[in-house]
């Protein structure tokens, strides 16, 4: 059994990500397979948005658990979201040097989301994107998502993208099936369908990833994730 507490925990691990440039080289946008991952979520996500009547994104507000450097959260003013209304947090305080200094007019702390410092029903949409997967202590992931109902207002939404396999080159993450979503958001209607190319596979289509990625991403065993919607019920 790890005693190391679980914050202590993520908190070595993902400045280890910060620090390699190994894993800087693997998500590059420079990488065709990297921006189709990208373009696929983004026009689904889109489509999410739309169709369970959240546009306009003006007045929403918006709370990115997890934010790293910022880019995620910053993408959603391109679909009308006001930056005075986005927040971010993220445990470790190097990215949020990071994020603050590229994305000055959004919201950004050092802050732990067992702990959520701010007041109940106050968030339209919180945003998770690969962050339960990294969580290994079940004791803490509740916590999160009990701030997380908290925080949300009724008739909100969490953005959900994780994985739904394990991977077996990162023994710091843990899949996060459908059953494993439901048991933490007990009372949300939880909508996911699987999307992203196996993410090794994708980046070795190169020049062909225009006509390669949009087949092979048809194929149900090879989408690595799920993204989604958990919609708090009014």
């Amino acid at each position: 059994m790890n005693d190391v507490p679980e914050t202590k925990r993520l908190l070595t691990v993902y400045r280890g990500y910060q620090e390699s440039n190994q894993v800087r080289i693997k998500w590059s946008l420079s990488n065709p397979g990297n921006r189709a991952i990208v373009k696929e979520r983004n026009r689904l996500l889109t489509r999410l948005l739309e169709e369970h009547g959240f546009f306009p994104l003006t007045r929403r507000r918006i709370l990115d658990i997890g934010c790293g450097g910022g880019s995620i959260l910053s993408s959603f003013e391109e679909l009308g979201a006001s930056p005075q209304n986005l927040y971010g947090i993220d445990l470790v305080p190097e990215r949020i040097y990071q994020a603050n200094e590229r994305f000055p007019e959004i919201s950004f702390q050092v802050a732990n989301a067992e702990n959520l410092h701010f007041k109940s029903a106050s968030f339209d949409l919180v945003l998770l994107f690969t962050v339960f997967t990294s969580i290994l202590d079940m004791g803490m992931a509740r916590h999160i998502s009990g701030e997380i109902s908290r925080v949300l207002k009724p008739g909100g939404a969490v953005i959900w993208y994780d994985f739904r396999y394990n991977n077996p080159n990162n023994p710091h993450v843990r899949a996060m099936p459908r059953k494993a979503i439901i048991s933490l958001f007990p009372n949300f209607q939880v909508i996911l369908q699987t999307l992203t190319l196996v993410p090794p596979l994708s980046r070795r289509l190169g020049r062909l990833t225009p006509i390669l990625y949009p087949a092979l991403a048809t194929i149900p065993f090879l989408r690595t994730h799920y993204l989604g919607m958990l919609l708090k019920r009014a």
